[in-house]
């Protein structure tokens, strides 16, 4: 039995988890954007180490999982005095390669401003003056959806001007961009964004009164209310959906967006896939020689101890650093192999794939595969995402009883047969389950309830079209 790191059950028994192990397993488990972090603080704690162009070059004669093949007792050794000198006549012999700073594109993120500073910057531009402050206090108040929660009463008080005050303070910061903040109410909101909407019909203002009713999908209602047809209510209502309920969103701050690093990239070239580790914002780590003469003094001297002890932990965070990109590079490959279809021809060809697949494939435990795919992305042909996408479950047989079929692939299959319903008689929940079953994707009737709403397709009532 193997486990992870490549260990079987005799060595685990005799190992020891030893810092250096716990430290090679955090950095497993770190995303790009966090090893870059981590790596930032190694190098302000250990002074033995320094960044540098070109790669690390320490010589090993062996594979770079055996350290965690060993038991403890067996100390990992290096000819440190060996090292700096083939360091030396490696820099003698290699050009140095100048970077042309014009063809250099360091990654930055460009700062968006946030609702508050967009609003705030379109009133300073107004030609007002009695209810300016008043405005600023109702835009600092807004959420993040840019509406208001507090009321005209609370406003006035305050800020210590009148009701009348508040209220025209208010409307100016209705008037702003995007239309619909400064909003109480979701009605509100979708009122002031009328003026997005040309020509629009003039039932529709009177429509915004039955938004409960227009959620749920009782159209007679509210066609008897308007007295008018409910196909023309339905006409109204796709208008509505153009509208935002939440126009502040789009301005959210920067701790509100996430960006995604991917630390894999999946390059097609001629019918090929080339899989690349994307570790560019890591900084390449070398050993610092200007501790050399420490290894020259007698052994046993604190000093030299100390240097020893740097060196060791230095060189094992570049070890552990290359063993992450290694084994990153296996799991990739190994999806790679067994998604090529996918890669090749789409969402319909993912193939069910557990974590104990890619474990046996490479040789290693799944919770090895599993650290090294957590929170991590993949830029593929096909998209961005997360490394769990691939590991898809079986739900049976598909057409043919061919191969075995995907959650994703019963998504397609559910989206296709609804694209494909008569709009005036869609099909209800259990209709879906029995036409899926046709398929060879036998699912209750909550299951297929349950994939509608994460593929966001409404319910029968609110599908019906008259």
């Amino acid at each position: 039995m193997r486990l992870g790191y490549g260990l079987n059950l005799e060595q685990t028994q005799k190992l020891i988890m030893t810092p250096e192990l716990r430290q090679a397993i955090t950095i497993l488990q770190l995303s790009a954007l966090e090893l870059s972090t981590y790596v930032e603080e190694q190098l302000l704690e250990n002074p033995l180490l320094e960044t540098q162009e070109e790669s690390p070059d320490i010589k090993e004669d062996v594979e770079p999982t055996i350290e965690e093949e060993r038991p403890a007792e067996e100390k990992w050794e290096v000819d440190w005095q060996d090292y700096f000198h083939d360091q030396d006549e490696n820099r003698v012999r290699q050009e140095r390669v100048v970077v042309d700073e014009k063809q250099r594109f360091d990654p930055f993120i460009a700062a968006s401003p946030t609702l508050l500073e967009h609003l705030l910057e379109q009133l300073h531009v107004q030609k007002v003056s009695a209810s300016l402050p008043v405005a600023e206090y109702i835009v600092g108040n807004l959420n993040d959806n840019g509406c208001l929660e507090l009321t005209l009463e609370e406003i006035a008080q305050e800020t210590h001007v009148s009701i009348q005050t508040a209220e025209e303070a208010l409307a100016l910061v209705q008037t702003l961009d995007p239309l619909g903040v400064g909003a109480r109410n979701l009605e509100e909101c979708l009122r002031l964004q009328l003026p997005l909407l040309p020509n629009y019909p003039p039932e529709l203002p009177e429509l915004l009164k039955y938004l409960e009713d227009l959620a749920a999908g009782r159209l007679q209602r509210i066609a008897h209310a308007l007295k008018i047809s409910v196909s023309k209510v339905q006409e109204l209502a796709d208008l509505v959906r153009k509208l935002d309920p939440k126009p502040g969103l789009s301005y959210s701050g920067p701790g509100d967006v996430r960006y995604v690093v991917p630390d894999v990239v999946i390059e097609e070239i001629e019918g090929e896939f080339i899989i690349l580790v994307n570790d560019i914002t890591v900084p390449r780590l070398g050993i610092n020689k200007a501790y050399r003469e420490a290894l020259s003094l007698e052994e046993g001297t604190d000093t030299r101890k100390f240097v020893e002890q740097k060196l060791n932990a230095a060189a094992w965070l570049i070890r552990s650093i290359e063993q992450r990109r290694l084994t990153l590079y296996k799991v990739a490959n190994a999806i790679v192999k067994w998604q090529r279809e996918f890669l090749l021809s789409g969402i319909r060809y993912l193939k069910p794939l557990t974590l104990r697949d890619i474990a046996e494939e490479i040789g290693v435990h799944e919770s090895t595969v599993s650290r090294a795919t957590a929170h991590k992305y993949i830029q593929t042909p096909r998209g961005i995402f997360e490394f769990k996408f691939f590991f898809a479950s079986s739900m049976g047989r598909g057409h043919n009883n061919e191969s075995n079929i995907t959650t994703e692939g019963i998504k397609l299959a559910l989206r296709d047969i609804i694209s494909t319903e008569n709009p005036k008689s869609p099909y209800s929940d259990q209709k879906l389950a029995d036409l899926l079953k046709d398929r060879n994707m036998e699912i209750s009737r909550r299951t297929v309830a349950k994939y509608r709403d994460e593929l966001g397709i409404a319910a029968t009532t609110v599908r019906k079209r008259y």
